[in-house]
């Protein structure tokens, strides 16, 4: 084969393999791209304050990058099949490489590790353990196919690291079904039990959510501690995944929570809310608009996860 021919037929060689990784992504839809204390100025816990919404998205939106601070959420799981129990492997890792063993305790736990699909249907919140050289490990089976993201919510204990929230993708192979984000309602529904929202969402600005839990009618008034509190916020952003994780006020035990929150920016979030009673957790979720000022309440009428939102 002459020069020529050898150029032509590589080229047509390359064409067909960008074409068929092209279709591929294609048909499986795209991956999201790249004890207790009161909350802390940094990535992905809320904290007062009456700045701009950049000012408020600079402190409060993490899980954006998979490295910051000088660590890196290193996924040795990176890929797991949907329906299939797998062990789920991960490490923080320093800016030498060398995996992290020590971590301080925050909300009774050294690390908080957080699954959630692209569309926001599909929530975890898990508890892996930690092997004496820095693995982290725990058991997942998700049941729908797609992008998700993996979050590290830690404190590294060497002296003066600040709390970080790391992300990183996960795909689940499988047929991909995209779902809708579920419509703006003020009551969910999970396990017979009623929690109802009242409060909102303001880009760059403090703003209370109350969530309050009954039962056949009936205020839940002995709600459990769960992670040091009566009640575990979790905010992602539809989009971008932003990860906005909101300590609790005072009060308790029930029937109402509250949380302050500042959203990072005007858009769309979906609110999870664990809470345990008689001995188990379960979760709520709510999708809430932040709106640039007061706008943005939730109404109408809510649901639950599509899945249980816990792995014990």
């Amino acid at each position: 084969m002459n020069n020529a021919l050898r150029i032509t037929a590589f080229t047509a060689a390359l064409a067909a393999t960008f074409g068929a990784a092209y279709g591929v992504g294609r048909g499986v839809g795209p991956l999201v791209a790249a004890e207790d204390r009161p909350a802390q100025q940094h990535a992905g816990h809320a904290e007062g304050g009456e700045g701009g919404a950049q000012g408020a998205a600079d402190r409060v939106a993490g899980g954006l990058q998979i490295s910051e601070g000088g660590y890196t959420l290193a996924l040795e799981t990176p890929a797991i099949r949907a329906g299939a129990r797998t062990e789920l492997r991960f490490a923080i890792k320093d800016d030498r490489g060398r995996k992290v063993t020590a971590y301080r305790r925050e909300h009774g736990k050294e690390l908080h590790f957080i699954l959630a699909s692209a569309d926001l249907t599909e929530y975890r919140h898990l508890h892996p353990v930690r092997a004496a050289d820095g693995t982290w490990s725990t058991p997942v089976d998700l049941p729908e196919a797609g992008g998700y993201r993996a979050f590290a919510d830690f404190t590294p204990a060497a002296e003066g690291a600040e709390n970080l929230t790391l992300g990183a993708d996960l795909a689940v192979s499988g047929t991909y079904r995209p779902a809708a984000l579920p419509s703006p309602r003020a009551i969910a529904e999970v396990d017979g039990y009623r929690v109802a929202l009242d409060g909102g969402l303001r880009a760059g600005r403090d703003g209370e959510l109350k969530l309050t839990v009954t039962r056949n009618g009936r205020p839940v008034i002995d709600l459990q501690p769960y992670l040091g509190a009566y009640g575990h916020l979790v905010a992602l952003r539809s989009g971008d995944l932003a990860y906005l994780h909101v300590h609790p006020n005072e009060g308790g035990p029930g029937p109402g929570v509250s949380f302050t929150a500042t959203a990072p920016s005007t858009g769309t979030y979906r609110l999870f809310l664990d809470f345990k009673h008689e001995g188990k957790v379960r979760t709520a979720a709510f999708t809430v608009p932040a709106a640039a000022s007061q706008e943005g309440v939730v109404g109408q009428e809510g649901e639950a996860p599509t899945s249980g939102g816990h792995a014990h």
